[in-house]
C-alpha cells in the first residue's frame, strides 16, 4: 500500500475552470453579482470588517519592519528571481502582496456568505490577485532589467506585440510563433490519404511502418472541438506513428470545422458519421470489427456510437474501445461550476443558435483561464513587458488553432453537463436509440491525467465505472494534452493503476502502484491482443470502393 500523500491529488481539479465551464461560458453579469454580494457582505458588517482590515495593517507594519510572514508557494515560479527576495524595497512589495491575498481569503472564509457565495467569491478573488501581481508591472525585475539591456527597445517591441494581439488575438497574448509551423510540412506529415469524406468528415489511412500488421484496424476519433493532429504532430511524439510501427492498422477521423449552414449538425450527426467511417474501415481492411479510440469528446462520440449499436444488437462490430480524458460522468464539483444555472444554460443555447455556431474562440478564452498564471499573465510579461516573441511550440499551436462547435451539438453537450444522462439507462438517446452504457460490454481501456483540470481524473475514473464489460484504468502524471503525448522515453512520465476498480476514486488512488514511463507500450500490449491475427503487410491504400483521394493531412483540417 502507498504512502498517503500530504495533499491528495484529489481535490487539486476543484479550484480550476473545466469542460463545462469552457462549453458554458462565464456570464459578467454572473461575476459582478458575486463581486455585488461581497461588497455587500463587508458593508452590513463593518465590524467583521474592520477586524480584518486592522489585522492587514498590522502584516503591513510588519512587512515595512523587515519581517517576511508569508511566502510564496513552492510552485509558483513568478517570484523565482533573486531580487525578490534580497532586494529590500522588492522583498517589502512581495510581502505585502501576499499579505493582501492572505488577508481576502481569511476575510471571505470569515464571512457570513453561504458556501456556495463563499466558493464563488474565492474563485473571483484568486483571478483578481493573480492579475494585480507585482510580476505583471513594469516594475517586475525581468521588466526592468531587460529595459537597460535593450536600450529601451522592449519597451517598443512589447507594444508592438500588445497591438498585435489585441488585433488578431482576440486580446490575448500569443502563446506561440505561428508561423513557426504548418500544417503537412512541420506537422501531421506521417504519410497516408483520404480514402473517404462526407459532409462532417474526413477518414484518413495511413501507409504502414511494419512488416507485419494486424487484422483488426484502429480507428482514432478526436474531439470535435479540436483538430486531429494532436495524434500526429511531429515524428518524436506522434501517436499515429506509434501505433503503425507496432503493427496496427491506423485510421483517423478528420472533422469539418462547422460553419452556419451547419448548426444542425448535433451528436447523432457526429455519431452516424463515425459509425459510416467505422464500417468503411472494416471494408478497406476486410475486418469484422475494429478497436476504437476516442479523446475527450470523441471518447462520448464513440461510447454513444457503442450504445446505438447495441440497441442495433449489432456490437460484434467493436473489438476493444480506448477512452482517453473523457467524461461520460458530467458531474463536476468546482467553484467555476457554481456560476452555471438554468438562465445561464439557456443563455449559452441561445446564443450559439443565434450564431450558428460556438466560436472556438470563445472556448480558448475560457480554457486560458483555467491557468491564468501558465497560459495569460507568463505570456503578458513575456510578450509585453520584456518584448519578446513567444517560443515556437507545437502543442501550443495546435491548442490556438481552434475549430467552431454547431448550434445542435453545442446544446447536446449543455444537456449532457446538466442532466448527465448516461448514468441511468435510457437517459440519453441518440440516432432515436436509447443508450444503456452498462450493456456495452466491450473490453475498454481508459486513461486520464493527474493534472488535468478539463476533465478531473476523478470524474473520468467515475465514468469508466458506468461501462459494462472488462475495463482498466490507468492515470498518468500529466495533464489534459500531455496524457495523450506521452511517448515512450520522456524521463518524467509515469502512471498509476490498480486492477481492483473501487467505487471510491481516493480509495483506488491510495492502493495503486506506479510505474515508471509511459502508458503507451502497457495500451500497446492490450489492444493488440485484441486486434487479431498478424498477416503480411498491405501496402496499397483504400480499395476499389474507396480509392485514395488526396494526401494526407487532408483537406478539412485546414478550413479555419
Amino acid at each position: 500500500m502507498r504512502d498517503k500523500p500530504a495533499k491528495s491529488p484529489y481535490t487539486t481539479p476543484a479550484t480550476y475552470i473545466n469542460a463545462q465551464s469552457a462549453i458554458t461560458g462565464l456570464r459578467g453579469r454572473d461575476l459582478f453579482s458575486t463581486l455585488r454580494n461581497v461588497a455587500l457582505q463587508g458593508l452590513k458588517h463593518p465590524v467583521y470588517t474592520a477586524r480584518h482590515a486592522l489585522a492587514l495593517g498590522g502584516q503591513l507594519g510588519r512587512v515595512m519592519l523587515g519581517d517576511t510572514p508569508h511566502q510564496p508557494h513552492p510552485n509558483d515560479t513568478r517570484f523565482s528571481d533573486p531580487t525578490w527576495t534580497h532586494n529590500p524595497l522588492y522583498r517589502r512589495g512581495l510581502q505585502a502582496y501576499l499579505s493582501w491575498q492572505h488577508q481576502v481569503r481569511h476575510w471571505i472564509d470569515d464571512s457570513e456568505l453561504s458556501d456556495d457565495d463563499r466558493s464563488r467569491a474565492q474563485f473571483i478573488f484568486a483571478l483578481l490577485n493573480d492579475a494585480l501581481a507585482p510580476t505583471n508591472s513594469l516594475l517586475n525585475p525581468l521588466a526592468v532589467k531587460e529595459l537597460f539591456n535593450s536600450g529601451g527597445t522592449s519597451v517598443v517591441k512589447g507594444l508592438s506585440h500588445m497591438l498585435d494581439d489585441f488585433m488578431h488575438n482576440n486580446g490575448l497574448p500569443s502563446q506561440t510563433t505561428k508561423d513557426a509551423f504548418e500544417i503537412g510540412r512541420t506537422l501531421a506529415v506521417t504519410p497516408g490519404a483520404v480514402v473517404f469524406r462526407n459532409e462532417l468528415l474526413e477518414l484518413i489511412q495511413y501507409k504502414p511502418m511494419s512488416e507485419k500488421q494486424y487484422a483488426r484496424p484502429l480507428l482514432i476519433v478526436p474531439p470535435q472541438i479540436n483538430k486531429y493532429y494532436i495524434f500526429d504532430l511531429s515524428p518524436t511524439n506522434s501517436f499515429v506513428q506509434y501505433a503503425l510501427k507496432n503493427g496496427l492498422q491506423t485510421f483517423i477521423i478528420s472533422w469539418r470545422n462547422p460553419d452556419v449552414r451547419h448548426r444542425e449538425w448535433g451528436l447523432s450527426s457526429y455519431v452516424e458519421a463515425a459509425e459510416e467511417a467505422m464500417n468503411v474501415c472494416r471494408a478497406i481492411t476486410g475486418a469484422r470489427e475494429v478497436n476504437l479510440m476516442g479523446a475527450c469528446a470523441g471518447g462520448l462520440t464513440i461510447a454513444a456510437l457503442q450504445g446505438h449499436l447495441q440497441a442495433k444488437r449489432q456490437m460484434r462490430r467493436v473489438s476493444s474501445a480506448t477512452y482517453l480524458v473523457s467524461l461520460l460522468d458530467s458531474q463536476i464539483e468546482s467553484p467555476a461550476t457554481l456560476f452555471i444555472d438554468e438562465q445561464t444554460l439557456e443563455a449559452a443555447k441561445r446564443r450559439s443558435y443565434q450564431r450558428g455556431v460556438l466560436d472556438g474562440r470563445d472556448m480558448a478564452k475560457v480554457f486560458a483561464w483555467m491557468r491564468p498564471n501558465d497560459l495569460i499573465w507568463s505570456y503578458w510579461v513575456n510578450n509585453y513587458l520584456l518584448g519578446k516573441a513567444p517560443p515556437p511550440f507545437d502543442i501550443l499551436y495546435w491548442n490556438n488553432d481552434s475549430t467552431r462547435l454547431p448550434a445542435a451539438l453545442h446544446g447536446d453537450l449543455l444537456d449532457f453537463f446538466k442532466h448527465n444522462p448516461l448514468t441511468h439507462p435510457g437517459g440519453l438517446e441518440v440516432c432515436g436509440t436509447p443508450i444503456d452504457l452498462q450493456k456495452v460490454t466491450v473490453d475498454s481501456f481508459s486513461v486520464a491525467g493527474i493534472n488535468d483540470h478539463i476533465t478531473p481524473w476523478d470524474v473520468v475514473y467515475r465514468s469508466t465505472l458506468l461501462l459494462g464489460g472488462d475495463r482498466r484504468f490507468l492515470l498518468s502524471n500529466s495533464g489534459h494534452v500531455q496524457s495523450i503525448l506521452n511517448p515512450p522515453g520522456h524521463p518524467k512520465a509515469n502512471f498509476v493503476e490498480n486492477g481492483k476498480l473501487s467505487s471510491d476514486p481516493r480509495a483506488w488512488y491510495y492502493d495503486a502502484q506506479r510505474t515508471d514511463g509511459s502508458w503507451w507500450p502497457s495500451w500497446l500490449s492490450w489492444v493488440q491482443e485484441r486486434s487479431g491475427a498478424q498477416r503480411e503487410t498491405l501496402t496499397a491504400l483504400g480499395n476499389q470502393n474507396y480509392p485514395p483521394m488526396e494526401a494526407a493531412p487532408g483537406t478539412y483540417v485546414r478550413v479555419r
